[in-house]
């Protein structure tokens, strides 16, 4: 499964337990670290757990081995790596704090429809 296919897969996810705000970045031709980062937001500890859980569950059904997990649903910021995608979900605070696409603003946003 190509990185497009993991992201279109993993913004579903999030749709599905709507996620908040979710920015879809293509890192692939400024970065080694990813192809795509996702960002979305939750606007508490529950939504954070149940996005992770949601992500995590649909790419492991597509075939997509487990990602690696950093953070966790109470600290306003959970990273996870899947290789060529890596998910944030942030709390608002924490997103506006650490405003990650400014920080990756050579990249390409790109919409949903894109993928």
């Amino acid at each position: 499964m190509d990185s497009r296919q993991m992201t279109r897969i993993a913004v579903e996810a999030l749709e599905d337990k709507k996620a908040g705000d979710i920015t879809i970045i293509d890192i692939s031709a400024i970065s080694v670290m990813a192809d795509y980062f996702v960002i979305a937001s939750a606007s508490s500890a529950n939504q954070t757990e149940a996005l992770m859980d949601s992500v995590d569950e649909k790419l492991v059904k597509a075939g997509v081995k487990g990602g690696q997990t950093e953070g966790v649903k109470t600290s306003g910021w959970v990273l996870m790596d899947y290789g060529d995608l890596i998910v944030h979900i942030f709390d608002k605070e924490n997103r506006l704090f650490y405003d990650l696409e400014r920080i990756w603003k050579d990249g390409k946003v790109i919409d949903r429809q894109s993928l």
